[in-house]
């Protein structure tokens, strides 16, 4: 038996790459949970800093199941993660900041080889989407809480 050949990334738009990748399946169920998969599925285009299921890990426990069951913090928490536009990597490294789509900025450092979005460090970069572009970090990004500015 012949396998069908795999789609590649840029043949499916920022949900179904997420989908496929298989290692963003709390990211995908959070998008779900949120309401958002018509908007990442739509024309974009998107920049998504998009959090492995080992960067939810690094949340305290409970922390996904309460945001699952909160619809509007949850998607304030994603729109953080999106920023509008396609940015690729070599884009992103000469900024010192990115608007999200949530309305805050995420920090951008670069140092060396190492970019950092918050206090999370990009590890993949450029997987080009039919709708946009995924990096991807190890670590959940949180926007600022009311009030006063928060250190991230």
């Amino acid at each position: 038996m012949i396998a069908a050949p795999a789609m590649r990334a840029q043949d499916k738009d920022i949900v179904d790459t997420a989908v496929g990748a298989g290692s963003f399946t709390t990211l995908v169920a959070a998008v779900k949970a949120a309401g958002l998969v018509d908007t990442l599925k739509g024309a974009g285009p998107f920049t998504v800093f998009a959090p492995t299921d080992d960067a939810f890990k690094k949340l305290p426990a409970g922390t996904v199941e309460a945001l699952l069951k909160d619809p509007e913090k949850l998607k304030k928490i994603l729109l953080y993660h999106v920023v509008s536009g396609k940015v690729m990597a070599a884009d992103v490294v000469k900024v010192k900041s990115a608007k999200s789509v949530e309305g805050s900025n995420i920090r951008v450092k670069v140092d060396g080889s190492t970019v950092m979005v918050n206090n999370a460090t990009v590890v993949k970069t450029d997987i080009a989407c039919t709708n946009g572009v995924i990096h991807v970090i190890d670590t959940v990004i949180m926007p600022p809480t009311g009030g006063g500015k928060k250190k991230q």
